[in-house]
């Protein structure tokens, strides 16, 4: 049985959508063969949590690790694929505790938001649908060791309290934001997720993929 490779890494382009008050994408040529260069170069310009990308608990830890300590093991692995109605803006407890998510080690989380990150759109979704703190502790409670989530965080917009993150990441979860999942029905795959080796940053963008 031939298996399906799932792209689910957001495309970087110049002016693509960013979460309000971080770097904006900026790519230009360098250098240009048209304009008499040997070679075609780019200088690219985004944050460190631009597109699809991978939270390290620096971005909410002084003293905590950087993107380049993520465990691989964790970034490479067997993952579930959990779909949620429209109707849910909120993933607590209540919401997740049908899918039976016992012995799983890597949960993403597809929503209503994959159609905003597919349309390709740079307009910012303030009312995405984010987990709420009490859905972070129970999924730490079950042993998760990712949460994958398909907007641009995964916590509410402005919450002030930084709870979802501060209980994952204090907790050792990986957490990867911005993974488009309009295309991936739920089920079991393996997911590949490789964020750039920055040494000592709070987060790093990445390619991902889920095969199965």
């Amino acid at each position: 049985m031939t298996q399906r490779v799932y792209d689910v890494s957001v495309p970087l382009r110049a002016g693509g959508v960013v979460y309000p008050g971080n770097p904006v994408i900026s790519i230009e040529a360098q250098q240009a063969i048209s304009a008499g260069a040997g070679a075609n170069v780019s200088r690219v310009d985004f944050g460190s949590h631009t597109g699809t990308h991978v939270d390290a608990p620096k971005h909410f830890f002084d003293d905590g690790a950087g993107a380049d300590a993520l465990p691989l093991d964790v970034l490479i692995g067997p993952a579930r694929v959990v779909a949620f109605d429209d109707s849910v803006t909120s993933i607590g407890e209540a919401e997740l505790r049908p899918h039976r998510l016992a012995g799983v080690s890597r949960v993403l989380l597809r929503t209503r938001n994959s159609a905003w990150l597919a349309s390709g759109s740079s307009e910012f979704h303030p009312d995405y649908t984010f987990v709420a703190p009490e859905g972070a502790a129970y999924l730490v409670s079950l042993g998760v060791r990712l949460v994958g989530v398909d907007y641009l965080s995964v916590e509410q917009f402005h919450s002030g309290h930084h709870r979802t993150h501060r209980t994952l990441l204090g907790s050792g979860v990986v957490i990867v934001e911005g993974l488009l999942l309009s295309e991936v029905p739920p089920g079991d795959y393996v997911l590949y997720c490789l964020p750039l080796k920055l040494v000592g940053l709070d987060g790093a963008p990445a390619r991902a993929v889920l095969i199965g």
